[in-house]
């Protein structure tokens, strides 16, 4: 008899694991399906999918836009690039960091934390470039192109304010891309840079050398380097490991250029 109560729990209790895991992968599906359904209504004419808006002369600057995420060379050179900033605890330590080895680096901003935190980016940029990464990091890619359009000039116009340079380069939130931003980075006369290599705090944590050699050792000629200026504890292991990284990158050979620099001496991928 005890052994059949117990074969009746064990039964019992896989049922339920069965059936909310079930559940959660059903919860999962649902959540995907709402969104692409979502999507499937979006509209297509001005609207997200869409790089052009309207039936007439389409004012898109000089009309092309090219997307990099990485350069073609022999020469070891490599670009730095940090998203999200300025924000007072970050920015101040990788500008420091930078300054103390003499490496330049382009600096994707947020134009609202870009007006905010104006004083930690002015007359400290010398030698770097900034890029525009969105007004507030939202999702250019699910906005309209007007919409689209209105948050990078926000935003351009509040990086020029802040640091008294005009970005020409974009990189949208997340990498994500869309007709409506395509429209909008050709209107404003810029070059969409991606990236060709992340760090990757979250396999490191709280060993910035380890993170340091993973990325030293993934680097190639040309590489354009993501890394991040604002974000959570985990983040800073990378910037913990920043010098060891740029030491352990210039024992290759390597020499760290700007964007700009990259795109100006070498065969786009």
């Amino acid at each position: 008899m005890a052994d059949g109560v117990g074969r009746w729990r064990r039964r019992a209790l896989l049922r339920r694991t069965a059936l909310l895991a079930g559940g959660a992968a059903l919860g999962a599906a649902a959540t995907a399906e709402t969104t692409w359904i979502a999507d499937r209504r979006l509209p297509l004419g001005g609207g997200p999918a869409s790089a052009t808006l309207g039936n007439r002369h389409q004012q898109v600057g000089a009309g092309v836009v090219q997307v990099t995420w990485g350069v073609r060379t022999d020469e070891r050179v490599v670009a730095l690039t940090f998203d999200d900033g300025p924000r007072p605890r970050w920015t101040p330590m990788v500008l420091d960091t930078l300054a103390r080895y003499g490496v330049p680096a382009t600096f994707f901003l947020v134009g609202e934390r870009a007006r905010q935190h104006a004083a930690l980016v002015r007359d400290r940029l010398a030698g770097h470039e900034v890029g525009n990464h969105s007004w507030a990091h939202h999702d250019l890619a699910r906005m309209d192109a007007h919409a689209a359009y209105d948050d990078l000039r926000r935003s351009h116009d509040a990086i020029v304010a802040a640091t008294g340079v005009a970005p020409r380069l974009l990189r949208p939130p997340w990498g994500h891309l869309g007709g409506a931003v395509l429209h909008a980075a050709a209107r404003l006369d810029y070059r969409l840079v991606l990236w060709s290599l992340q760090m990757v705090e979250g396999e490191f944590p709280h060993d910035p050398a380890g993170h340091a050699r993973r990325i030293v050792a993934d680097v190639q000629p040309g590489t354009i380097l993501l890394g991040h200026d604002v974000g959570t504890e985990q983040r800073l292991v990378a910037l913990r490991g920043l010098p060891d990284m740029i030491t352990g990158l210039r024992a290759r050979g390597y020499t760290f250029v700007t964007v700009s620099q990259l795109l100006r001496r070498t065969v786009v991928v």
